[in-house]
Formats: C-alpha cells, structure tokens, sequence
C-alpha cells in the first residue's frame, strides 16, 4: 500500500485484503488513524446508531428529515450492496472514486503501520469525507456490536439502540442481555440514549447501562410514543403517531409494520438531540417522501430485494409478505451465510413461497460459504419445491423460468450479488 495506486479499482481492492484478519475489537487503531487526520469525528455533530435490525432504515430516515431541514448530511453505513462508496453519502451522492484513492494513496504507510483493518480504515475514511465535504451533521451506525465498533469514536448528539436480537453471538454473547450490553456501549455521558422496540430483558439492560455511564436522559420508545392504525401496502406504511405533545398521521416509502416504529425510534433521535434538529410531526410526511433505500423489501420490475439475514430479519418479511403480497407464484431464491441460523430462517420464510431455489453468493467469504448439500436436505423436509444451483446468475434465471414474482434474500451479499447481476441500481432515485 506504500506505492502508488493508478486507480480506484486497485484502492478498494487493497481495502478488501485488510478483511482477511477477521474481526478485531477495539477503538486504538480508528483513533490513531483519526488523530493523524486532524480527527474529523469531533469536528461534526454526530447521530449514533445500533441494533440487530433496523439500523439502516433508522439512519436512511434520520437523513431524510436532517436534509428537509436544509442541513447537508453525512451518511455511514455498512455493509454495502453494489457499490463501496454506497457506505458513505453527503447528501445522497456516493464519495467520489478519486477521493478514496487519494485517502488510500496518501494514508497507506500508516495504515500498514498500524495494522488497521478494512472496517478502521473506512471509518476513518468516512469521517475525513464528511469533514471535508462540509457536512452539517453525521448519522452513523455501527458495524458490529458497538461498545469495540470502531464508529464509538464519536460524542454523539445523541445515540440509540433501534432493536436488539440473537445475532453474531460467537462474538457479542449468546444471550439477548449479552447483546443490549455490547450495544448500550455507544451510551456516553452526559449525552441522550435512545432505546428502541426491544424484548424486556434488554430494555431492562439498555435502560441499565445508560443509567450507568450517566446519560443524560434515557428515551424510551415504547414508553414515549404511540404507533397506532398501521397500514402496510406496496407503496409503503401509513400509520399514526403520538410522540413530544404532538399528533400526526406520517407515511414512509419503507414498507412494513416495523417501518412505523422504525420512523418513531428516528423522529425520537432527533428530538432527543435538540431544538436544532427536531422536525415538526405535520412536516414529516414531506421529508419522509425523500428517504431513498435499496433492499428493504425494495421491488424492482418482478424482483423483490430484502436483506434480511437473521431469523429475527426473517419473521419482519414474513409479516411483511402477508401485508403487502407480490404476485404468485413466488420463487425465493436464498443464500445465507453458514455461521447464521439459516434453518430459522428457512423455517420461517419456505412455507410462504411456492418455490425455493438455494444458491452461493460469489462476494461472500469463502469461509463462511454454506453446504448446499446439507441445506437442500433440510429445506426438502419443510418445502415440496426445492432445488440447488450454485451460480447465483443461473438459480436467478430459474427462479425467473418459475414464477413471475421472485424474493431474493438472506444476506447483504446474496441481495448485492444479484442486484449487480440484474443492474438494479444501489441507490434508488
């Protein structure tokens, strides 16, 4: 990385081998690589976000209303789909190419030297982008956990946990207070927490570990706001909202029932953050029109996109399929990563569908690849239609051959595989 890279393509691609380390915790590297850059993360007011699921809708709202405001926004998110510079938008436009490969150019011989890793560096990244693209305000999510994430670099504005469920246990605990424990970490002192829908035990631990770093003030969803009268359809999720004294029926373009809690956890974020960032409930509607999102049962042409990659992920489409049908038959083509419940997942999703066609997503980890043999195996014990096609391009041409609506799911990278496959655009609109 000490040498001159010729192209945006060679920069990335030196990213991505600073992924084969696995995941090591811990802020010193993103710190050191911050503070070499004049540390952007506390040039910025910042919005933090965790949780299990939700984390992208929460933030691609929180942008939505910021930018109604007229505030120029900075975005973080991860994983991406299509694109790298999907992770980090001002104002809806990716991070142009040439910037990421001054950034890797100019940094390369400190980062070898610290030994970053491909997440650390992107942080960093991030953050010098926002900085100099003169962003008003950041909204962050973490990318794992969050109390070691390297995004809890930041003294947020206000920070929120949106969901808490069993996921990525081998690393954040294999019990959901385990999992509200790692996460409640991006609390600070001093600075709002904002806890989400979550199952009573992790509230109880949430509300805890705010309580204990010295929060300002904990917000508590359920307890401050009313969601009733939800109504999912393929357009998107209208619903009333009760929140700070104030009434309103919103919609917002993200389809389904979690999409209104999902809008209440955001709204709430902001109000917990301050006058200067709080939008009035009877504007909302209009700033909620804007949010721009792919695989959140994102439908292009017959095909229907949704990342989710948990059981958890699972049960929300399901519950979602049922509100807003697409037309049947319907083909699932699925590919999830082995170190993931794919037999929930399966368990939950199989008997809704017609047909399933089990697949390998090319940009998954090689490691983490699951057997087609064993899962074919398995989803024949719970489904009648099932067959195996290890190219993702071949399985989506027959899933196409049967039946005119086809729901690709199960992962970041199955759902970003085939929407390159098919060119559906990363950024809708």
């Amino acid at each position: 990385m000490g040498l001159a890279l010729t192209s945006y393509t060679q920069a990335v691609e030196s990213l991505y081998a600073r992924t084969t380390g696995g995941v090591r915790f811990g802020l010193d590297r993103t710190l050191a690589l911050l503070n070499a850059l004049g540390d952007p993360h506390l040039q910025l007011p910042v919005l933090h976000v965790a949780g299990t699921n939700g984390k992208g809708s929460s933030v691609a709202t929180m942008d939505a209303l910021l930018r109604a405001k007229g505030l120029r926004v900075g975005r973080y998110t991860s994983p991406h789909l299509v694109d790298f510079r999907e992770r980090m938008l001002v104002d809806g436009r990716m991070i142009p190419e040439d910037e990421v490969t001054e950034f890797v150019e100019r940094h390369g011989a400190l980062i070898e030297r610290l030994g970053a890793t491909f997440f650390e560096v992107t942080t960093a990244l991030a953050f010098d982008h926002f900085a100099r693209a003169g962003a008003d305000v950041a909204v962050v999510e973490t990318g794992l956990g969050g109390r070691l994430d390297s995004t809890n670099v930041v003294q947020p504005l206000a920070a929120g946990v949106v969901s808490v469920g069993l996921d990525h246990t081998e690393m954040l605990g294999e019990s959901i207070e385990a999992i509200a424990a790692e996460k409640g970490g991006i609390f600070k002192p001093g600075r709002p927490a904002v806890v989400g829908i979550v199952p009573d035990a992790a509230r109880e631990v949430l509300h805890g570990t705010a309580r204990a770093v010295g929060a300002s003030r904990v917000l508590d969803v359920a307890r401050e706001c009313e969601v009733t009268a939800v109504e999912v359809g393929a357009a998107g999720t209208r619903f009333r909202l009760a929140m700070a004294g104030e009434r309103a029926e919103l919609t917002t373009p993200l389809v389904g029932r979690h999409q209104a809690t999902n809008t209440a956890f955001a709204l709430q974020m902001l109000h917990a953050a301050g006058p200067s960032w709080q939008l009035p409930l009877d504007a909302a509607t209009r700033a909620l029109a804007s949010i721009r999102l792919s695989g959140r049962f994102h439908r292009a042409g017959r095909h229907l996109f949704d990342v989710a990659h948990n059981p958890d992920g699972a049960r929300v489409l399901a519950e979602t399929l049922r509100l807003a049908p697409p037309a049947r038959p319907l083909a699932l083509v699925l590919c999830v990563l082995s170190d993931k419940d794919w037999r929930g997942m399966l368990d939950v999703l199989a008997p809704l569908v017609d047909h399933v066609v089990l697949t390998h997503a090319p940009t998954a980890p090689p490691t983490r690849r699951w057997s087609l043999e064993e899962v074919t195996a398995y989803a024949r014990t719970i489904a009648t239609s099932v067959e195996a096609i290890p190219r993702l391009d071949q399985a989506l041409a027959r899933a196409e051959e049967m039946a005119p609506s086809v729901l690709v799911t199960g992962s970041f990278h199955t759902v970003g595989d085939a929407m390159a496959s098919l060119q559906v655009a990363p950024l809708p609109g």
